[in-house]
């Protein structure tokens, strides 16, 4: 059975190989993720292409067609096994319902592409039904800058998917997942709780961050306020868990009540000991392991989506009953945008490298905010009606 292996390498960090019948890597398959690797690809594509190529060759094993010889009618053959799961010989009499959504079918086309593109890279000649010559499809119509782009080749086989809205949550579900996780009580004048757990949710609502950010973040990078501005530096280095910072260095900032329940928070690891536990806390990780794991070790993305299985459980229908860490990336981009700030600041907040990305994920919050602005229906064509003489 050809399928996807986790591989732990010598400086801990994790990737994946895909393995053949006789258990061993597949040559051809794992000189293209050796290329992903050496070319600093996170780990996240690496394991996605991974399996979208265990998939691939798993149809071909049963076509009992070498990878090489691939044909065209191979590729859409693929599309409706992924679709289906029917042996390629079967045909489905009715609908179906499909068994991957349109957007995960086009990352595994997506993967298998560039699989053959990196071996024509190579010199090998294969899949040469890949790609185009993109001639247009109105000999009549030239668009704008034709000159330039009409011999830009293009693939052939693409799956369209509907864009989705990007899922948000509500203030009132964010305070019951930061609430779940500390509460501060009045009478005691104390937190009750992880007080690791809340400033990390509170700092996902607030910043923006991706997951593999905020658990990169090192107590040197965060810089109190006294006085001034709180912030925190986004710097791109190694993880010792894999994670990446796919945007670069930027800086964020920060209200006072998160630099003060960040404040409270390092105390509290002062109090568990982790100041003479560790050689230089400056250099530790902000989220760390406190009851579980290797005491004061960086936190795993792992121990956070078990965190948020628990609280989905506790909190029932109170939350959405898929939420997860970066659903607050979502919320915090759509809270700012609806309250008018501008996309590029947006933009450089989320640590998009183009401002197109943003208004590509989130287009539908501004087309809402402009939709909304023509509510009014007489006072828009106010002037309209005056040209026409309905009003004097």
């Amino acid at each position: 059975m050809i399928r996807v292996q986790s591989v732990a390498s010598t400086n801990d960090e994790r990737t994946w190989t895909v393995l053949g019948r006789d258990h061993l890597p597949l040559p051809a398959v794992e000189l293209y993720l050796e290329h992903l690797r050496q070319t600093r690809a996170s780990p996240n594509t690496i394991r996605s292409y991974a399996r979208a190529l265990a998939l691939w060759f798993q149809y071909l094993d049963l076509l009992k067609r070498p990878w090489e010889d691939a044909r065209l009618e191979d590729a859409t053959g693929y599309i409706a096994w992924l679709r289906t799961g029917l042996h390629p010989d079967v045909v489905p009499i009715g609908d179906m319902p499909p068994r991957m959504a349109d957007s995960t079918i086009a990352t595994r086309i997506h993967g298998m592409q560039s699989f053959y593109t990196f071996h024509q890279w190579r010199g090998l000649e294969v899949a040469p039904w890949l790609y185009s010559g993109g001639a247009a499809r109105n000999p009549s119509y030239r668009p704008f800058l034709h000159h330039v782009n009409h011999r830009r080749p293009q693939v052939t086989i693409r799956v369209r998917s509907k864009r989705t809205t990007p899922p948000t949550l509500t203030p009132r579900q964010i305070e019951a997942i930061k609430d779940s996780c500390a509460r501060f009580d009045e009478a005691s004048r104390s937190w009750s709780g992880c007080l690791r757990d809340r400033l990390l949710f509170q700092l996902l609502e607030e910043t923006g961050l991706r997951i593999g950010e905020a658990l990169s973040l090192q107590h040197r990078d965060w810089h109190v306020g006294r006085g001034e501005n709180p912030f925190i530096e986004v710097v791109p280095r190694r993880n010792p868990h894999g994670l990446r910072q796919k945007s670069g260095y930027r800086k964020v900032y920060l209200s006072d009540a998160t630099d003060r329940l960040y404040g409270e928070y390092v105390w509290q690891l002062c109090d568990l000991g982790m100041a003479a536990a560790v050689d230089d806390m400056n250099r530790t990780s902000v989220f760390v392991n406190i009851n579980s794991g290797r005491t004061f070790a960086p936190l795993h993305p792992d121990t956070v989506y078990k965190l948020v299985d628990r609280l989905r459980k506790r909190l029932g229908t109170r939350v959405p009953a898929r939420w997860s860490p970066h659903w607050f990336r979502h919320t915090h981009a759509t809270a700012l945008l609806l309250s008018g700030t501008p996309v590029h600041v947006v933009s450089r907040r989320l640590g998009h490298r183009d401002v197109q990305t943003t208004l590509n994920t989130y287009a539908w919050v501004t087309e809402d905010e402009e939709l909304k602005s023509i509510a009014d229906w007489t006072r828009v064509t106010q002037t309209w009606r005056v040209q026409h003489g309905q009003i004097p």
